[in-house]
């Protein structure tokens, strides 16, 4: 079985072409792609939670 992938936060964010603030903010109000914080404090974005947050972002538009 297959783990899911899981991207690293600049990933993500080059990946939206967002910068680090600008995804900040947007996760402060609860509209970011879901996180996972690890144990050693760094944060991972599964590959389907980014899937889905997109398919959102094209409903929304």
């Amino acid at each position: 079985m297959d783990r899911p992938k899981m991207l690293k936060l600049p990933e993500v964010l080059e990946e939206i072409e967002m910068s680090r603030a600008a995804f900040y903010r947007l996760r402060a109000r609860g509209k970011a792609p879901k996180l996972i914080k690890l144990p050693n404090g760094q944060l991972r974005c599964r590959r389907s939670d980014l899937d889905a947050w997109w398919s959102s972002m094209e409903d929304a538009a």
